[in-house]
C-alpha cells in the first residue's frame, strides 16, 4: 500500500489523481490533501478519502471546513504551513504537487527533505527554483517523477538510456486553442475564446498559457532542470492531435518517442505505480485508423510566449521567475478582461527588460523578484 500526500486536490491534476486513488483501493490511500478555498469540493474529498490531515490554504476556509467536518477524526490546518505539514507527514510515500504557482516551492523543498518521492506537476517550482530543488534531491536521494504528459513522456524515453548521449529533446504541444491564428486574429480574443483548448483538459490557467505558447516556454526550462539538458537542446514541435507527448533523440539519430491517448491519468498513474505499470480504462490508440501523426514548427511571431521564454531561460538567474510571475499576473488580468490576450506578451517583455538578473537566487530572493514582477505588471495596466 502505498500512502500519498496531495497539495492541489481540487484542481484539475488532483482531481484526476484521486480517481486513480480511487481506483486502486488496495494500494493506494491518500493520508493528506490539501486544497485553496473551495470548502465544498474539498470537504466531499475528505469525506470520501478519510485522510489524517487535511489544509485549506485560506485560514477562513480552513476554520469553515473544521466546522463541517467535526465529526470526523481529521487534523485541519491552513496556510503555508499547512502546505508544508501535508507534504511532510509521517508514513506518506509519495508527495504530489499538483498546485499551479510558486506556491509549490516551499512544500516541495519540505518533502524532499523528509525523503518522499515526488510526483511533480507543478512546473513553476522547477522554472523558478530549479538550482535549490534538484540539488536537494540528488542530496536526498529521493526520487523527483515528472507528472506533465509531456516530461512523463521523455521520462520514459529515457528509461534505461544513457542520459550522455541525449542530442536534443523534442517536446511536444497541441498548438493550443489558437493553432493556425496570425497575430491580427488574435487582438480581440476572448477569455472564452482563450479557453477552448482542443485536445486536454486543463485548469483555466493552463489552458490560456497553452494558447499563448507560454506553459510551453516553462515546459522548456522544466526539461532543462529535470533531465540535464541546456534549453537550446530543447526543441519544441507542434502536433495538434496530442498523440506523440514528446520525444528524445540521441547521439546515433534514433529517435524514442512516446505515444498515447490524451489523457492526465497515464501519467499521473505512471508516477504512483514507477517503475511498475497498471491496466487503464482509456481509449485505446489505434494507430492504423488515425493514419498519420503530423508534426509542425511553432509560430513563434504570432506567439510570443516561447521565445520570450527562451529569452530567461537564457539570462538565468532570477529571469525565468520575472518571466513566470508576470505572466501570471498578466493571465489573472486577462481573465478579468483588463488586459487584451496580445498585452500578456508586451507585460512580460516589458517586466523581463525591466528586470536586473540575481545569480542563483535564494528562496527569499525568488520571492522578491516574483513581487517585483508582479508589481511592474500592476503598475503598467494602471498607467
Amino acid at each position: 500500500m502505498k500512502s500519498i500526500s496531495i497539495i492541489g486536490s481540487t484542481g484539475s491534476i488532483g482531481t484526476q489523481a484521486l480517481d486513480i486513488i480511487r481506483a486502486h483501493p488496495d494500494e493506494l490511500r491518500a493520508v493528506a490533501m490539501a486544497a485553496g478555498h473551495n470548502v465544498t469540493a474539498f470537504e466531499k474529498q475528505v469525506r470520501e478519502f478519510s485522510p489524517e490531515l487535511v489544509c485549506l490554504y485560506d485560514e477562513k476556509s480552513a476554520e469553515d471546513l473544521k466546522l463541517r467536518i467535526k465529526d470526523l477524526p481529521v487534523r485541519v490546518t491552513s496556510g503555508m504551513d499547512g502546505l508544508i505539514e501535508v507534504a511532510k507527514l509521517d508514513g506518506s510515500d509519495i508527495f504530489l504537487n499538483a498546485v499551479v504557482g510558486m506556491i509549490g516551492i516551499r512544500p516541495t523543498l519540505a518533502a524532499i527533505e523528509a525523503g518522499k518521492t515526488i510526483a511533480l506537476a507543478n512546473k513553476e517550482t522547477l522554472v523558478t527554483a530549479g538550482h535549490l530543488i534538484i540539488p536537494a534531491v540528488k542530496k536526498a536521494g529521493v526520487q523527483l517523477l515528472p507528472v506533465d504528459s509531456e516530461h512523463s513522456a521523455i521520462f520514459q524515453c529515457m528509461n534505461g538510456e544513457p542520459r550522455g548521449r541525449v542530442k536534443r529533446i523534442l517536446l511536444t504541444c497541441s498548438g493550443g486553442t489558437f493553432r493556425g491564428r496570425k497575430r491580427a486574429e488574435l487582438a480581440d480574443m476572448t477569455v472564452k475564446d482563450a479557453l477552448n483548448n482542443p485536445n486536454w483538459n486543463m485548469g483555466s490557467k493552463v489552458t490560456i498559457d497553452s494558447a499563448s505558447l507560454v506553459n510551453k516556454g516553462l515546459e522548456v526550462m522544466e526539461a532543462s532542470w529535470l533531465f540535464g539538458v541546456e534549453a537550446d537542446r530543447v526543441k519544441v514541435l507542434v502536433q495538434p492531435q496530442s498523440i506523440c507527448h514528446s520525444a528524445v533523440e540521441y547521439v546515433d539519430g534514433a529517435i524514442m518517442a512516446q505515444l498515447a491517448y490524451p489523457d492526465m491519468h497515464l501519467p499521473i498513474q505512471y508516477a504512483f505505480f514507477y517503475p511498475d505499470r497498471r491496466e487503464m480504462n482509456i481509449p485505446e490508440l489505434d494507430l492504423e485508423e488515425i493514419g498519420d501523426v503530423h508534426f509542425e514548427k511553432p509560430d513563434t511571431d504570432t506567439f510570443r510566449g516561447l521565445p520570450l521564454a527562451y529569452r530567461a531561460a537564457a539570462a538565468g538567474g532570477s529571469m525565468p521567475t520575472v518571466f513566470n510571475a508576470a505572466n501570471e499576473e498578466a493571465v489573472s488580468l486577462f481573465m478579468k478582461e483588463k488586459i487584451h490576450f496580445l498585452d500578456i506578451y508586451d507585460l512580460i517583455e516589458g517586466a523581463m527588460d525591466h528586470h536586473k538578473v540575481t545569480e542563483s537566487p535564494s528562496l527569499e530572493e525568488i520571492l522578491l523578484a516574483e513581487q517585483e514582477a508582479r508589481e511592474f505588471v500592476r503598475s503598467g495596466v494602471i498607467a
